[in-house]
């Protein structure tokens, strides 16, 4: 099952306004899904840029989204637990919660992608990419990804 990911903020395939990246306020980016499937114990989302000098560059992990929960608002606060219960994990820029698009030169793309699991993960606050994707691991029961471009004023 495919989840549908939307922002009120850009397109798919858009242009990501300037106020969600280094060069505005660098706040999070609005995100809105579809309603996941039967069995969804809770949602996760990963940001990151495939387009990096270095290889790709992780820009927001998040995870155990309730899974009744459909968005996360813009400007979502840097701590590793939300109100709710969400967790936000370690970005590539060594900090928890989200960084916005940077791009060293060029147009970059970024990937929003979500997750629905089968259930709530059992790993640390401030999680990489890379360990919430082993804790992930034989559980994603859908996902779909929301892409927007960005290149930087100069």
């Amino acid at each position: 099952m495919e989840l549908k990911v939307e922002s009120a903020a850009f397109a798919n395939g858009g242009l990501i306004p300037a106020k969600y990246t280094c060069d505005g306020d660098d706040m999070s980016l609005p995100l809105h899904w579809s309603k996941p499937p039967d069995g969804t114990q809770s949602l996760a989302i990963i940001g990151d840029d495939p387009d990096a000098p270095r290889g790709t560059w992780v820009h927001w992990v998040v995870y155990n989204i309730p899974p009744q929960v459909r968005e996360l608002r813009e400007h979502v606060p840097s701590s590793e637990r939300l109100s709710d219960g969400t967790v936000q994990g370690r970005s590539d820029f060594g900090r928890i919660g989200y960084g916005g698009p940077c791009p060293p030169s060029g147009t970059h793309r970024y990937y929003f992608k979500v997750y629905a699991l089968d259930t709530m993960l059992n790993i640390a606050h401030g999680a990489t990419k890379q360990q919430l994707l082993k804790a992930m691991e034989g559980h994603v029961l859908a996902q779909g990804e929301l892409m927007g471009k960005y290149a930087r004023r100069r």
